[in-house]
């Protein structure tokens, strides 16, 4: 456990080490939601939506774009890149186990979407009077299964992709189109039917929908739970099987 929290440590130093790579896992998204809430008409409640503000939406949408960033974007090409110049493969002959690193960094990588996702949240409440979830241990079960089904999938971005940079790239173009179903352009509730409804079946749509039902009261429904464990399962399963050490 002490080699664990030593690596964990050293990973999350990694991640926040790079400027760029700190300021959009971590600040990105209060920055977008600061700006959206500049905007009068995003200040105002919205009938579409049931009489909330449109600002009170996207604070779990940013939430969501945390995720996308670090799972999608971050963790495939850091780990990609280990595996490329040889960090896991010179871990195998030291009693450290390729797999502790890399639940070193899973653990890194969840610390950080929680610490952006709550440096969102209490911006937009501070600031912006947008309420917090209604369902504190809702928001957390849709939080941690979001991270999950997107971790997944970032873990088989990083086995397929032949280095750091082409795991960047592959993460990059799944995440703008994951993003537009979670909402990012247009609030998922004012998409047609049809959009929405096959939002509800990609990871990004499905874990935003989850945490707009603890933000409004309830718990992440089922449809939701499921399209996100079924991720983890399939990702996760595909991942472990595809995966090189070297």
């Amino acid at each position: 456990m002490n080699v664990f929290a030593r690596l964990t440590r050293t990973e999350l130093t990694l991640q926040l080490r790079e400027p760029v790579t700190a300021f959009f896992s971590l600040l990105f998204p209060t920055v977008l939601v600061g700006i959206l809430g500049c905007i009068r008409a995003f200040r105002d409640p919205e009938p579409a939506l049931g009489g909330a503000r449109v600002i009170d939406v996207y604070v779990g949408i940013a939430v969501a774009m945390t995720l996308a960033m670090v799972g999608l974007q971050v963790l495939p090409a850091v780990l990609a890149t280990y595996r490329e110049k040889g960090v896991l493969r010179r871990f195998a002959t030291t009693p450290v186990r390729p797999v502790t690193l890399l639940a070193a960094h899973l653990t890194a990588s969840l610390l950080v979407a929680v610490v952006a996702s709550a440096l969102c949240i209490g911006f937009a409440a501070v600031v912006l009077d947008v309420p917090p979830a209604e369902n504190l241990p809702g928001f957390v079960l849709a939080f941690l299964l979001g991270a999950a089904g997107v971790f997944a999938i970032g873990l088989l971005i990083a086995a397929v992709a032949p280095s750091g940079k082409a795991g960047n790239s592959i993460g990059t173009l799944l995440f703008f189109p994951s993003m537009f179903f979670a909402g990012l352009w247009t609030p998922r509730e004012l998409m047609p039917r049809i959009v929405q409804r096959i939002g509800d079946y990609t990871p990004l749509g499905a874990g935003e929908r989850a945490l707009h039902d603890a933000m409004t009261g309830g718990w992440p429904n089922a449809l939701s739970a499921a399209v996100l464990a079924g991720y983890l399962l399939l990702c996760g399963f595909a991942a472990a099987r595809v995966f090189r050490w070297s």
